[in-house]
């Protein structure tokens, strides 16, 4: 099932990506990005998110909506009809090609096109096939991430306390689902390299919300403790989170007892002993509060970033989202990639993975609908890759 083309750790692997939005996307653009070949699919409407602007970025296509382009890299593009006879060959075609098939349909959904599992392992018994869901074979609920971050408890945990439930600032779960999905990918991959099988993988919104609360999830789990709305605080650490000065807010991190000792000592205050110990500081961190800011009033954000950082304790300025990438630029990062040939250049994320020999790459930007038909028509007639 070789195909040509892309290089880096997983060229020569062939996706068919029957994905829309957001967690099967982001999943194949880092797939793509790492050299495979991925075929997106779509119906004739084009994935919704092509569709959801503002924002815009304006270019020679026409405006084109920056949720799409933000997580549609590195891929083909075929629009296939699902109602056309000849359309749904295609797809069948591809999916019996394929060494990895993804999907997000509703469960069930891809049967009655003879794209479900059965019938994709039946032509194809090495593929990989995941399935991306909401909240599992058994629940008709549409997969929006807003339903699993309310269903999941992440809402009850995120805000003031005497505030609403509030959602996160993106759609955390679907990028999580989505992370999730491409490591159960590359597991049954390797577990197809070594016996010859491949297998179904499954992966769903709201189990991969229940992980990813990590220790909220597990502190009910493991002790039947429901964790409630602290707003910017943590749990269980204390100093954790923002923190007035003179002219703004600064993040404090004081993951131990050493950094707080060092934290005191900058600042110039006693080391009081409830609150020496983290257990202490957690307990009684309404007094702790404003001994903290008391003292953080003195100076500006920036004075106080300066002084603590030199005096070992972890903190950091609040920035916005265009800050963020101008300080990761300043770190030698590089956050921001261009995707694609000369001419077609489109500036993205970088991929977040480094890799000594076998890096990241970006030759393709996010496609037009239905870019790639012919390239797909000789792929699939033995052509060649196109």
């Amino acid at each position: 099932m070789t195909v040509g083309g892309p290089i880096g750790p997983l060229a020569g692997l062939l996706v068919a990506d029957f994905t829309r939005v957001l967690a099967g996307p982001y999943c194949t653009m880092l797939l793509g990005d790492l050299g495979a070949t991925v075929v997106k699919v779509e119906g004739p409407d084009g994935d919704e998110t092509r569709h959801w602007m503002p924002p815009a970025r304006p270019g020679p296509r026409g405006e084109e909506a920056t949720y799409y382009l933000s997580v549609n890299r590195s891929k083909r593009a075929v629009t296939l009809d699902f109602g056309d006879d000849a359309d749904v060959a295609i797809a069948r075609a591809l999916a019996a090609r394929a060494d990895v098939v993804i999907e997000n349909f509703k469960p069930g959904g891809l049967a009655r096109f003879g794209l479900d599992y059965d019938a994709v392992r039946a032509e194809n018994p090495g593929v990989v096939f995941a399935s991306i869901s909401g909240f599992g074979a058994g629940s008709q609920l549409p997969g929006y991430d807003v339903l699993a971050q309310a269903l999941s408890g992440l809402m009850s945990v995120t805000g003031s306390p005497d505030g609403d439930p509030t959602k996160a600032g993106v759609a955390i779960v679907d990028v999580v689902t989505g992370l999730h999905a491409a490591v159960g990918i590359l597991a049954a991959l390797r577990h197809r390299d070594v016996s010859g099988e491949g297998q179904r993988v499954e992966v769903n919104l709201l189990s991969s919300a229940l992980s990813a609360l990590a220790n909220q999830s597990g502190a009910f789990a493991s002790a039947g403790v429901v964790p409630q709305r602290l707003g910017n605080d943590h749990p269980s650490i204390y100093p954790y989170g923002p923190f007035l000065t003179a002219d703004g807010h600064i993040v404090i991190a004081v993951g131990n007892d050493g950094q707080f000792a060092r934290l005191c000592t900058a600042l110039g205050v006693a080391v009081d002993p409830r609150f020496a110990r983290a257990r202490g500081r957690t307990l009684h961190r309404d007094a702790l509060r404003p001994v903290l800011e008391a003292a953080l009033a003195t100076r500006t954000a920036r004075e106080w970033y300066d002084l603590l950082t030199a005096a070992g304790v972890p903190c950091a300025p609040i920035l916005d989202v265009g800050e963020a990438f101008a300080w990761a630029d300043g770190l030698g990062l590089d956050p921001i990639v261009a995707a694609g040939a000369d001419g077609e250049r489109m500036p993205g994320v970088r991929h977040p993975i480094t890799f000594s020999a076998t890096p990241a790459a970006y030759p393709l930007a996010p496609p037009a609908p239905d870019a790639d038909r012919v390239w797909l028509r000789n792929l699939l007639n033995g052509e060649g890759p196109g």
